[in-house]
């Protein structure tokens, strides 16, 4: 499995975060992702990925871990973490 792990500073409530991120969740789930959350932390499943998504106080953390499946129609770590990272710093563009 490979493993991607991105971080994003914010200065927002853990509430307001997680708002924040709903685009990436829309992006997420036109892959078939599905996001379970449990208050500042959600859980990610699909077919060939699982992970991760952490919310505090001052960070925002994604580990997505790609399985066979998601390497084998050809999913690439580094391509989907400059995706993951690019979206988050849209989304927190305006924070610090």
């Amino acid at each position: 499995m490979a493993d991607i792990q991105v971080e994003q500073k914010h200065s927002l409530s853990i509430e307001e975060a997680k708002q924040r991120i709903g685009g990436f969740e829309e992006m997420l789930s036109k892959y078939g992702v599905k996001v379970d959350w449990r208050g500042g932390s959600g859980t990610l499943n699909g077919t060939g990925v699982s992970g991760g998504i952490d919310v505090t106080a001052s960070t925002v953390k994604v580990i997505v871990k790609l399985g066979l499946m998601a390497r084998a129609v050809g999913v690439d770590p580094v391509k989907l973490k400059g995706s993951i990272e690019k979206r988050l710093k849209a989304a927190f563009e305006s924070t610090g």
